[in-house]
């Protein structure tokens, strides 16, 4: 039985975390600088700004408030995820925000600014070798704890209301009523749960918007070989070197079925991209945003060239702050065997002439 005092707790929970995204309000959509004369224009949903700094400050939102409402989480449950780095960072926020115990259980890889930022927030990092064995873990920690696996790669997809309710979704179409191309032809994101994609490939459907829905996946990452063979259960058996986003597995909230195209992207390009981004547009992104961006300027050279006009969205999914150590150190990505020279230059060339001409090498 349920203490009396239960529903007063969980009331005032979801007051708390209703009233931090009241606070937070939304995040800006950049104009990414192409060149005057293209008639595609590339736009930026600046997730970096959110209070944890990435898009998945929503998810955590939207996890929270889904175990709250199921009554999964009561006053004094430990919280426990399986998590790359991000969401565990958010969820750590949200827990502290309620004045509960967090655990993230996370890849011993994960960057050290992630870790210490998760502290921070008052969370307990459980680091483990084999990426693949974090799900079993956090689940031994929570049936051992008596607390709450949050389980983000199962819920993610359920858990946001894919038909509105200020989801992303919803606020980037808003955000780009009055622009010149309001209809985005491509919305790309990446796939880490596959919540992303679940959420804006229904939205898209439910508002009968033409719009197309395109997932990047990087190197090591199953997302693309189970979309692609209509495998659900694909697994590649590591993990990705492209924090937040690619997973060793196709995860349950991952929905094939919305999701209209997909591009394996090598991490040589997604670092390139994600560099050459912060040098164009001032603003330091991190990895994954390299991943999303590379994809997207191939969607805009596609269109070009097939004289089609229109627009593309991507995500800013988080500041490179966190990647001082790895993705923008020269010395790591030497050690890490990645050249992001090639892709460097296919970019600079698509920036002077328009024309995307794919690196002779590495190209997946």
């Amino acid at each position: 039985m349920h203490r009396p005092d239960d529903r007063s707790w969980v009331n005032e929970a979801i007051r708390k975390v209703e009233a931090d995204s009241n606070r937070s309000a939304d995040t800006h959509l950049h104009v990414f600088p192409l060149p005057e004369g293209w008639d595609v224009d590339l736009y930026l949903k600046d997730e970096s700004v959110h209070p944890t700094g990435s898009l998945k400050h929503r998810l955590a939102r939207s996890l929270f408030l889904y175990a709250l409402c199921n009554g999964w989480i009561r006053e004094g449950t430990t919280v426990i995820e399986a998590s790359s780095g991000s969401t565990a960072v958010s969820e750590a926020y949200f827990a502290r925000l309620l004045g509960l115990p967090f655990v993230a259980v996370m890849p011993a890889t994960t960057s050290r600014g992630k870790i210490e930022l998760i502290e921070f927030h008052g969370g307990r990092c459980h680091l483990v070798e084999d990426p693949s064995t974090m799900y079993d873990e956090a689940r031994r920690l929570a049936d051992e704890s008596g607390g709450h696996y949050m389980d983000q790669f199962t819920y993610a997809e359920r858990a946001t209301d894919w038909r509105g309710n200020n989801n992303i979704a919803e606020s980037i179409f808003e955000q780009l009523s009055q622009e010149r191309h309001p209809v985005p032809a491509w919305v790309v994101v990446g796939a880490g749960t596959g919540g992303t994609s679940a959420t804006i490939g229904r939205f898209v459907r439910y508002r009968r918007f033409d719009t197309q829905v395109c997932v990047v996946d990087p190197e090591g990452s199953a997302f693309f070989e189970g979309w692609r063979s209509s495998d659900p259960g694909y697994r590649t058996g590591r993990g990705s070197r492209i924090e937040g986003i690619g997973r060793p597995r196709v995860e349950p909230s991952f929905i094939p079925t919305v999701v209209d195209a997909m591009v394996s992207v090598p991490d040589a390009a997604s670092v390139a991209a994600m560099r050459w981004c912060s040098r164009v547009t001032g603003r330091l992104v991190g990895g994954s945003t390299g991943t999303a961006l590379w994809g997207a300027l191939r969607l805009v050279s596609s269109m070009r060239t097939a004289g089609t006009a229109g627009s593309v969205v991507t995500l800013l999914c988080d500041g490179g702050e966190r990647y001082t150590a790895t993705y923008y150190d020269d010395d790591w990505l030497a050690a890490q065997g990645i050249d992001i020279a090639p892709y460097a230059q296919t970019l600079e060339t698509f920036y002077e002439t328009g024309a995307w001409v794919e690196p002779a090498l590495g190209v997946r």
